[in-house]
């Protein structure tokens, strides 16, 4: 059983269990809606976990750094992940949905074990750009976050980069998150499809393959 926890994220005042994509069109307007929802969630006391491809470790941190966290502290304790994509959503050199989901249910029971009430989490999307095997499960996974969510108290963050993702595929991933945040703003997404009435949809989304 999940417990409610309130978060902000563009300014506005939310209750977890939530699962958000983020449209930025650059990676300055990613950090302006990301820092703050860290800093708040390491604030709370809550775990926080970053993924995001490895060579940019160095300039998250940094980044981190200059806003205040305790970097090596927050590491140490456990509190603050900041994993890499390589390692997490292409383990292997490839992408399998259930394998991903099972790890990041796994991570949320690990967490709440540890004594966090809540979790956040922001991931940036941009493997799925690689065209590595599986990728055509993307949706499927997302779709599959509306289940695990509910049953936790967490708030995910799945960041896009408008720039480079196709149209067709930023219209496919609005099917799968309840909210949506686009121009540093945060709204409830009228295009969002509840996850059993997706899945038949799944034979549509086959016939028209993710693109970047």
């Amino acid at each position: 059983m999940n417990k409610q926890t309130s978060f902000s994220v563009c300014g506005e005042s939310l209750s977890s269990p939530m699962h958000i994509c983020g449209f930025f069109d650059s990676k300055e307007q990613q950090y302006e809606v990301i820092i703050p929802y860290i800093l708040e969630g390491l604030e709370a006391n809550e775990k926080v976990i970053n993924i995001l491809e490895g060579s940019r470790h160095g300039e998250h941190c940094r980044c981190l750094a200059e806003n205040g966290v305790s970097i090596t502290e927050k590491l140490s304790s456990g509190q603050l992940e900041v994993l890499a994509s390589e390692n997490t959503y292409i383990n292997g050199g490839e992408f399998v949905a259930e394998k991903m989901y099972k790890t990041l249910e796994q991570t949320l029971i690990s967490a709440s074990r540890a004594g966090y009430e809540s979790v956040r989490a922001c991931g940036d999307m941009v493997w799925a750009l690689k065209n590595l095997p599986g990728t055509d499960e993307l949706l499927e996974y997302e779709n599959s976050l509306n289940l695990l969510t509910p049953k936790h108290s967490v708030s995910l963050i799945c960041m896009y980069d408008i720039n480079s993702f196709s149209q067709n595929t930023l219209t496919d991933i609005l099917f799968t998150h309840p909210y949506v945040i686009k121009d540093g703003k945060i709204s409830k997404n009228p295009h969002y499809i509840e996850p059993s009435s997706l899945i038949t949809k799944f034979s549509d989304f086959s016939s028209s393959p993710l693109k970047s």
